[in-house]
């Protein structure tokens, strides 16, 4: 670890584990040497086989995971069984806080049973950090405690925003907003699992998607 924070002085930060951290705080702070020392501690690398789980409904969330490479998903399981999806996690250019964080907030912050579970969708590589790595970073430096701020305040937008589209908009308004929105998801998993992120059944969404085609034709 050492030898890779004495490349930073020569201006060399790829060998960091945490980069892709710091690659998306740079999207809105500076970076400074304390920052990079901070994560250096506070973080650790992790992975995850397909199919594994990050959490499990019931548990209390202990961490949060930043993605940086594959794909996973948080959902809700009801009394019967039924899995609803909730986000869809990974990282690409298109990815949005939600997208890039897996976590249970409520539970994380509260240390309440988690009530979604995350899975692995396919082989995942995380950068891990527990309360105690988020309490250290965010007192360690005002920089890291404005971007854990802005963080919250965009996974509160989104967050309300899928509530919103769950209760006010139509099935097939669900679906145009997410060709609008978010059309790398159709590319990107099962119409199965698109469904589900659209509370919808899957002919459902396979009856919306043909309207539309032959409504353009």
């Amino acid at each position: 670890m050492l030898k890779n924070i004495d490349a930073l002085h020569n201006g060399d930060r790829d060998g960091l584990f945490y980069q892709p951290v710091l690659n998306h705080i740079e999207k809105n702070l500076p970076v400074d040497e304390e920052m990079i020392s901070l994560f250096a501690q506070h973080c650790k690398l992790v992975r995850f086989d397909k199919g594994e789980r990050l959490l499990n409904v019931g548990k209390v969330c202990k961490y949060i995971y930043f993605i940086v490479s594959g794909e996973c998903m948080s959902y809700y399981t009801d009394a019967n069984g039924k899995t609803t999806t909730w986000f869809f996690h990974f990282n690409r250019p298109e990815s949005t806080v939600k997208n890039l964080f897996a976590v249970d907030y409520k539970s994380f912050i509260l240390s309440d049973p988690a009530t979604i579970s995350i899975e692995a969708l396919s082989t995942v590589t995380a950068i891990r950090f527990s309360v105690n790595d988020v309490k250290a970073l965010r007192e360690g430096a005002r920089g890291i405690e404005q971007w854990v701020n802005w963080v919250n305040e965009q996974a509160y937008v989104l967050t309300s925003g899928k509530v919103a589209t769950l209760l006010t908009l139509s099935a097939q308004q669900r679906y145009e907003k997410l060709l609008e929105t978010e059309p790398h998801l159709l590319n990107m998993f099962s119409n199965y699992l698109v469904a589900s992120y659209l509370n919808l059944a899957p002919q459902s969404l396979s009856r919306i998607r043909k309207r539309i085609v032959c409504g353009t034709l």
